[in-house]
């Protein structure tokens, strides 16, 4: 994989060129950006942008990119203040990390980018599909059951859970659940599914011991059809 390095600190170029090499990336570097921007972006697979450069500063980096590329865009700053957090997002960056930042943190970042930015694999969902432990969704009457017993689920609830059982075994983000259950964008409020995701666990397990939607720490949630 393809990383563009956009920074102007040799010692930290230095440390995460090789840091980064040795978890298989191939690191391209540029000081600060220049008129051959485009053409290094366009070679790259996620770009890694400071935001102190000389001349134009990430911020602006960042909006020159997103004029004519959508690619995985996270920005390195020594300053945590919010308004700097926000403002790389609004200026196009998909995360925000503050330095020092170990390279393994940075590789997980990364790939939750890449992930994030990656379509959902497109499936043509069963309209009536039994689930795992006597749970049935009949999508054409909107309606779940447990056993042969509606159900009490609220539509957004009733979304959630189609989407992750038309995914099951599959991690699902909370961004991409957002789209999927709620049609918001990845700015949408995550705390929203984890919610959304405690009050339907305690609707659809019943009195069994484990829950039909996995937890995946760091990653998202997983739908398992239990026999």
């Amino acid at each position: 994989m393809n990383l563009l390095l956009v920074e102007d600190d040799p010692q930290i170029v230095e440390a995460l060129s090789m840091s980064l090499a040795r978890l298989g990336y191939r690191v391209d570097h540029m000081p600060q950006a220049s008129a051959d921007l485009p053409e290094r972006v366009a070679d790259a697979d996620a770009v890694i942008l400071d935001v102190g450069l000389p001349g134009d500063d990430g911020f602006a980096v960042c909006r020159t990119i997103r004029r004519h590329s959508s690619i995985p865009i996270i920005m390195l700053t020594a300053r945590s203040d919010d308004i700097d957090t926000v403002a790389g997002l609004e200026a196009g960056a998909d995360d925000y990390v503050v330095k020092p930042v170990s390279p393994r943190v940075l590789d997980a970042r990364i790939k939750a980018v890449l992930r994030r930015q990656a379509p959902a694999p497109v499936v043509v969902p069963d309209p009536l599909a039994t689930i795992g432990s006597g749970l049935r969704v009949d999508r054409r009457a909107a309606e779940v059951t447990r056993d042969g017993v509606a159900l009490n689920l609220s539509p957004t609830e009733k979304r959630l859970l189609f989407a992750l059982s038309d995914h099951s075994g599959q991690v699902l983000s909370r961004e991409q659940l957002l789209e999927l259950a709620w049609n918001q964008d990845f700015l949408g409020d995550s705390r929203l599914v984890d919610n959304a995701v405690q009050r339907l666990r305690g609707k659809i397990d019943g009195d069994g011991a484990d829950s039909h939607i996995e937890t995946v720490r760091g990653f998202g949630y997983r739908f398992r059809a239990i026999p």
